[in-house]
């Protein structure tokens, strides 16, 4: 089992707060990760509300200080209050300093898809750089 907490801003587009959960398993090389989030969303144009995002990803280590990863969320309206569907996505590479620390850099997209003739809100479409702590 594997758990996760997320934030995410943009001064233009408003915030997402997320908590995860999800099962790992390895296929061959890779750890695979299903799983769900609840995110609670405050798009700066629009109505706050939540999503409860479906989805997963993969790494695979590249010797012992790195490893690849991807991985993509999506709620559709029906799981979603407050705009027309969630997406969220990230892909990059980890440097793995410690057991339980890791540096991350690589590119993440996240958007709230307005509704009620609310323009959509992207908090991110682009590089990014970040630490993650592992326990």
């Amino acid at each position: 089992m594997t758990f996760s907490s997320q934030w995410a801003h943009s001064d233009n587009d408003g915030d997402s707060v997320g908590l995860g959960m999800g099962y790992n398993f390895n296929l061959g090389p890779f750890l695979m990760t299903l799983g769900g989030k609840a995110v609670y969303l405050n798009p700066k144009d629009g109505d706050e509300g939540y999503a409860i995002a479906a989805g997963g990803g993969a790494e695979l280590p590249l010797g012992q200080y790195f490893t690849l990863f991807g991985e993509g969320y999506y709620s559709p309206d029906s799981m979603s209050s407050g705009v027309e569907d969630y997406v969220e996505a990230n892909a990059g590479v980890r440097l793995n300093v410690l057991p339980s620390l890791n540096i991350e850099a690589g590119y993440r997209y996240i958007d709230m898809a307005g509704k009620d003739g609310n323009r959509d809100n992207t908090l991110a479409d682009g590089a990014y750089a970040g630490v993650n702590f592992r326990f």
